[in-house]
């Protein structure tokens, strides 16, 4: 008997067209949030809001960050909007859940210099360095890196097929060091490919997950010397902000990240602000405090 929760990943999927990382984080919210219910005796589809305000306090009282606790409440009304969708409920009893506030870090970047760095010196084999390159060269999410096939990539032209969030496709640029790295790899692809798979990036298992992909990052990271975290956010941040140091427009950067909103965009603003004041204090020799 399919449960509840297939019906509702199925949904995720097919409908909604949200990435494997995505539903995988919903499942797992609407799990928790199925364990909590069942302890206290009560059915997933017949909660009262005050059932799910009572649940979100309980994970508050955990510790959870507030960020985590947002997501929660995401996961929560996607869940209920879709119970209601297949009139398994009547009404929504998370319609009125109020998402906590949350900080908005500035995300973490690379400086170019630490970039150059971190793809130079790593010592990494054709197919791990191609998937470096190419995240710092498109800026795309990770997700849409292990996403990739054979046929969405054009060398000549050098651009990318990108399918990203909701299933929405658009194409996005690589320069010289991403192109020629991907043509050694694809030389050698068949070291890696035992099964006779479609996708770009792959491992004698099939298709990369994303996980090996943070892998391969780390381990970069760590071999090259660079001595701080990095993730494959990191690079989808650095291409951003350098491509605005650079004189890139706002517009341009959305099309190539794949934003919806603009503002979404301009976090990047606050970001060369920020690098443009660090450099400004430590350059000007009347900008520095006196110690």
């Amino acid at each position: 008997m399919v449960t509840l929760l297939e019906r509702y990943r199925d949904y995720l999927l097919h409908e909604k067209g949200y990435s494997p990382h995505t539903i995988r984080n919903y499942s797992r919210d609407i799990g928790e949030l199925q364990g909590f219910l069942r302890e206290r005796e009560i059915e997933i589809a017949q909660v009262s809001s005050w059932d799910l305000r009572n649940y979100l306090l309980y994970c508050k009282r955990r510790g959870l960050a507030s960020t985590s606790l947002a997501r929660r409440v995401a996961s929560i009304r996607s869940f209920y909007a879709f119970l209601k969708s297949q009139e398994i409920i009547n009404g929504n009893p998370a319609r009125l859940l109020r998402t906590p506030k949350k900080r908005k870090p500035l995300p973490r970047i690379l400086s170019q210099r630490e970039t150059t760095k971190l793809l130079d010196r790593s010592s990494t084999n054709s197919r791990d360095k191609a998937i470096l390159e190419v995240l710092y060269a498109t800026g795309i999410r990770v997700s849409e890196l292990v996403g990739l096939n054979l046929e969405d990539i054009d060398l000549a032209q050098g651009q990318i097929r990108v399918m990203g969030k909701g299933k929405k496709e658009r194409i996005t640029l690589m320069g010289t060091k991403a192109i020629e790295a991907l043509k050694v790899y694809l030389k050698e692809r068949s070291i890696y490919e035992k099964r006779g798979d479609k996708a770009l990036f792959v491992t004698p298992r099939g298709r990369m997950s994303d996980t090996t992909v943070r892998r391969i990052i780390k381990k970069a990271s760590i071999t090259s010397g660079l001595g701080k975290p990095v993730t494959p956010h990191t690079f989808r941040h650095s291409f951003a902000t350098h491509l605005l140091e650079r004189g890139a427009d706002l517009r341009s950067l959305q099309e190539l990240l794949g934003h919806v909103n603009l503002s979404t965009t301009q976090i990047y603003t606050h970001l060369t602000r920020k690098r443009l004041k660090e450099i400004y204090n430590k350059a000007h020799p009347r900008a520095r405090r006196k110690s």
